[in-house]
């Protein structure tokens, strides 16, 4: 759990989160400085406002801080017996220059899953996400690993599964991550993996709905739907309902289903307003690829907020997502049409790439900050991302 959770002090304001790479610290007379573990340096101005901060108030009541063997700061929270280098007075700094505020938004185009999960503890938590081997769905689920969670990769490809569990251990090696066999387009496949998830006897915090077929060619599946409906919708509805029970044992609780702006751009009610069941699984003479994934994505959207109605005074909250225009991912791969409209596209679509770089242990053991208040760095044994979700090594400073 983090610093700040226990302390009550995790609601931070936006102008003040730290953008990838950058760390926040504080000495022991209480002035706030930044390390930038990228350009291997340390400044006393945050690197978004420039303002210069010092520390407000007393610690919370069971928390005392120390100093390690190295002069390095840290905290003890004796009533919850954890330790952590985050002051947990950092919510409540004063400007020591201050200056106007901007307004901007919280998260913009260029957000990263790692910059929305930056400083959050999942430890403890359960995270189920469907294709996750790839794309979207793979940056999702390496990110709540490298923040303590554990993490279940629900794919259709086992050997593409295993592959991507062994890309986010190569990121952390303590990661607690793994993968199940879960086909969407087989009903039979999504009843196995919620009885083989459930013979775990684990909680479920977060289930992520982000697995999508696009641009397929007309077909059934073997339960006589076609496909891309039943893999974008139906096979996520029957997943949730078999899991519900589970959700709401574990609440608080989140489903996150992940939709589509195209959602906009069709309809399945009929003329008199009804809705037409033809539309959603049609004839192949009634098929449209593009019409087919907007139809799925609609239903995301429907079925999402339905399920929260529904669940959100058990404690399950449900969202529906856009994760952005144009992700460039290989969802486009089924049709070469699309792959050559996504790859010229391509120069100005958000990119898939993590932009928080982990150091190797060798990289941190060998390297120092130079620029003032930190002066080397020493003894490092190994880089970690510890419960207080923020990036050191371990003794990681002498100030």
């Amino acid at each position: 759990m983090a610093a700040l959770r226990y302390s009550g002090l995790d609601d931070t304001d936006s102008e003040d989160e730290l953008p990838p790479c950058w760390e926040q610290r504080t000495t022991k007379d209480g002035w706030v400085y930044y390390a930038n573990h990228t350009e291997e340096k340390t400044q006393w101005e945050h690197p978004k406002t420039g303002k210069r901060k010092r520390i407000a108030g007393d610690l919370p009541y069971g928390w005392e801080q120390e100093t390690d063997e190295n002069g390095q700061v840290f905290f003890v929270d004796h009533i919850n017996k954890r330790t952590t280098y985050l002051d947990p007075r950092l919510a409540f700094t004063v400007d020591e220059n201050p200056t106007r505020p901007t307004t901007r938004q919280r998260y913009d185009a260029s957000t990263t899953a790692m910059e929305i999960l930056q400083g959050r503890d999942f430890t403890g938590k359960v995270v189920v996400v469907t294709g996750a081997n790839s794309g979207i769905g793979f940056e999702t689920a390496k990110s709540f690993a490298l923040h303590g969670a554990h993490v279940i990769l629900a794919c259709r490809n086992m050997t593409r599964a295993n592959e991507a569990v062994s890309r986010i251990l190569g990121e952390w090696r303590k990661a607690k991550v793994e993968a199940m066999t879960l086909d969407l387009a087989l009903l039979r496949s999504v009843q196995h993996f919620a009885q083989a998830f459930k013979a775990k006897n684990v909680s479920l915090h977060v289930l992520v709905c982000n697995a999508a077929a696009f641009a397929l060619p007309w077909s059934l599946t073997k339960d006589g739907l076609e496909t891309t409906f039943q893999v974008n919708h139906l096979g996520h509805f029957f997943l949730v309902q078999l899991l519900q029970d589970v959700l709401c044992c574990s609440a608080p609780a989140r489903v996150v289903v992940v939709s589509s702006e195209s959602h906009r751009f069709t309809d399945i009610n009929d003329s008199s307003g009804k809705l037409d069941f033809s539309r959603l699984s049609p004839s192949k003479s009634d098929y449209w690829a593009m019409l087919a994934y907007n139809r799925s994505k609609l239903c995301n959207i429907l079925f999402s907020n339905e399920l929260h109605r529904r669940l959100s005074p058990r404690g399950v909250t449900s969202n529906a997502v856009h994760p952005g225009n144009m992700m460039y991912s290989s969802i486009h791969r089924n049709w070469w049409v699309y792959t050559l409209l996504f790859t010229l596209a391509r120069p100005f679509t958000k990119s898939m790439a993590l932009s928080f770089p982990f150091m190797h242990d060798a990289q941190c053991a060998q390297k120092g900050f130079e620029s003032a208040p930190v002066k080397s760095l020493k003894n490092a044994k190994e880089c970690t991302v510890p419960l207080d979700g923020q990036f050191v090594c371990p003794p990681p400073f002498v100030t």
